[in-house]
């Protein structure tokens, strides 16, 4: 009996330790009909990546947002609805304007703002990239189509599947999404969005952009303005979806993900 409960023992703990060096990887959610959830395509792509993907709730407890940021090691900013502009970077609203939800610009802010601060990696994607224009002193084009009149790619590729690319990107050499995609300098992306970062914060480049011009990468450059508290780990935004076509059976933008679970093993 001696015998059983030490090997046990062991078992358990050689395990809690492979779990101990996995990568916790939060995903934001957002919050419909009385639920918090996210599409799996994010959760499937920190799997494939080798990272364990934990749902973040919506919520706008401070406590609650500072004890998850205490529980994971990255971050992934998901996508949704367009952000207020007159609160967050001092613009009336157009009338291309989309759907906002004032409950979860707040929790998308405190959550990335509190990741960063606590020196956690961070991946945006589609609002997720604008939300780090509008946490850390940017700002975004609330309507693509109304507002930039020379724009002449098609940004919202709807109905077409995400699973296929339908425009062009230009990715800047020598950029970490450029060493992370194998220093590859142009790439096809799928396209589900009408806004995009117009100012870039300070601490953050551009590094990828479409034919007409409209930002689809940004990454950290530097340090944040010192106006937000900057832990310094890896900040990276991307435009397009690269979950769905991860999930679609095509590895091109996995990397992607596996490069957040390699930054956040470091952590």
């Amino acid at each position: 009996m001696k015998r059983l409960f030490l090997l046990t023992a062991l078992l358990l703990c050689a395990v809690s330790g492979l779990f101990a060096q996995t990568p916790v990887i939060g995903i934001s959610s957002y919050r419909e009909d009385g639920r918090c959830q996210v599409n799996m395509t994010y959760v499937n792509s920190v799997h494939m990546a080798g990272g364990v993907p934990l749902v973040i709730p919506v919520t706008g407890d401070d406590a609650q947002i500072e004890a998850v940021i205490s529980a994971i090691d990255g971050l992934v900013m998901t996508g949704g609805e367009d952000f207020d502009p007159l609160k967050w970077f001092g613009e009336e609203p157009i009338r291309g304007l989309g759907e906002v939800v004032p409950e979860r610009d707040e929790y998308d802010v405190k959550l990335v703002r509190a990741a960063v601060a606590r020196g956690i990696p961070v991946l945006g994607i589609c609002r997720g990239e604008q939300l780090l224009a509008v946490a850390f002193g940017g700002s975004l084009w609330q309507d693509i189509p109304s507002q930039i009149k020379d724009s002449y790619v098609k940004h919202r590729q709807s109905p077409t599947s995400g699973a296929w690319g339908t425009h062009s990107i230009s990715i800047e050499k020598e950029s970490m999404l450029s060493r992370v995609l194998g220093n590859r300098t142009s790439a096809v992306v799928n396209s589900f969005h009408h806004q995009a970062i117009k100012d870039v914060p300070q601490g953050f480049r551009v590094v990828a952009r479409a034919a007409d011009g409209i930002i689809e990468g940004v990454e950290r450059s530097g340090r944040l303005a010192p106006a937000y508290t900057d832990g310094g780990a890896m900040i990276l935004g991307v435009q397009f979806h690269p979950e769905v076509i991860t999930n679609a059976g095509n590895p091109e933008f996995l990397p992607i993900f596996q490069k957040l679970v390699e930054e956040a093993a470091r952590k």
